[in-house]
């Protein structure tokens, strides 16, 4: 039988890991308008679910760039709070639970998930991953485009003088940080971590890791995509890479006219086979950089569903990429921190 795309995507709890927020000018996200993930977009595209980041970029690791960080992630947070309200014909909720995320499924409400991009926001004080749980961060990237006093960056900034590692992967605040993020239940986001830092956070971290938003290496030799390495890694520790719509990580020197909803999904299908499906989710980076043509926003999300059905994925594969892998982690996050014993088994790769 020929499954309709249209109708299994619109059966799907789908989430996407990575999504940026404009700042600091945040237009309402109830109006359709230029950014590539607004709720209209959402609706249109059955995008049930996202992961709504505070970006903090790298800047000096001095006591002044520090509290600047922390005072844009706090602010953020506050914004992506702010998001979830009802309108007219609309009902967001803030959804910082797995049981938040399928009760606004549920109720047909839309479902925001903050995250925090970057642990440059905490400074050396991690003290503050309370506070940003508090506010309902659910994940915490290691590191962005530059080391930080946590871990070294899978791309240096040279402008900050740091081309060579600070830490050969993750420093000691680094692997006090990781601790705290899995006793706060978040989970630990390796994205824009250095190779180095990646494998060790995957090894020290109670709960498995995720890159919320990378794609593999072997299609596209960029330093922020995953090896095979990395990938066994992942698999062998129960983790997960999120495929992400950024052109110049999914084709080299790919641009949004000439990367297609089709090489995404080669990607989707090299970390399948390589690890298994259910360490391979979706996360899109829209309105940071992600987009290609026929998925550069929200609306067009059912655009990569026909695609893996057109593959041979079935229904129950697609709830697994689309959000059922991801939100399997955060259960086991929210797990820890209720102090259960988390454990992990690796799944056989899919043929």
């Amino acid at each position: 039988m020929v499954l309709d795309a249209a109708s299994v995507h619109a059966g799907l709890l789908t989430l996407d890991s990575h999504i940026d927020i404009p700042w600091p000018e945040t237009p309402d996200p109830f109006i359709a308008g230029p950014r590539a993930v607004d709720f209209p977009k959402m609706r249109a595209g059955h995008l049930v679910a996202g992961c709504f980041v505070a970006y903090v970029p790298q800047g000096p690791r001095s006591p002044e760039g520090h509290a600047a960080a922390r005072d844009r992630a706090l602010a953020m947070l506050a914004a992506i709070r702010d998001m979830a309200r009802s309108e007219p014909g609309l009902t967001v909720h803030l959804a910082d639970t797995v049981d938040g995320v399928e009760a606004a499924h549920r109720a047909g409400a839309l479902a925001v998930v903050p995250a925090v991009e970057n642990g440059y926001a905490i400074g050396e004080d991690l003290a503050l991953l309370a506070r940003f749980r508090a506010l309902g961060a659910r994940y915490v990237t290691l590191t962005h485009n530059g080391h930080n006093a946590l871990a070294d960056s899978a791309r240096p900034r040279s402008d900050l003088h740091d081309p060579e590692a600070l830490h050969g992967g993750l420093s000691p605040l680094g692997r006090a940080a990781i601790a705290e993020i899995n006793r706060l239940g978040m989970l630990v986001d390796v994205s824009h971590a250095s190779r180095q830092t990646m494998l060790q956070a995957a090894q020290c971290s109670a709960v498995p890791v995720v890159a919320t938003h990378s794609c593999t290496r072997a299609l596209c030799d960029h330093p922020r995509n995953m090896d095979d390495l990395q990938l066994d890694a992942l698999r062998d520790t129960g983790g997960l890479i999120q495929i992400t719509a950024v052109p110049a990580f999914v084709r080299s020197h790919g641009t949004v006219e000439t990367v297609r909803v089709a090489h995404v999904c080669d990607h989707i299908d090299y970390a399948v086979q390589r690890c298994g499906l259910g360490h391979v989710g979706i996360g899109s980076d829209f309105d940071g950089g992600g987009g290609v043509a026929g998925w550069r926003d929200a609306s067009e999300s059912a655009n990569l569903t026909a695609e893996l059905l057109r593959r041979g994925y079935g229904e129950t594969e697609l709830a697994q990429l689309w959000g059922g892998n991801f939100l399997r982690l955060l259960r086991l996050a929210e797990a820890k921190a209720e102090g259960a014993a988390v454990t992990t088994a690796p799944q056989a790769p899919a043929g």
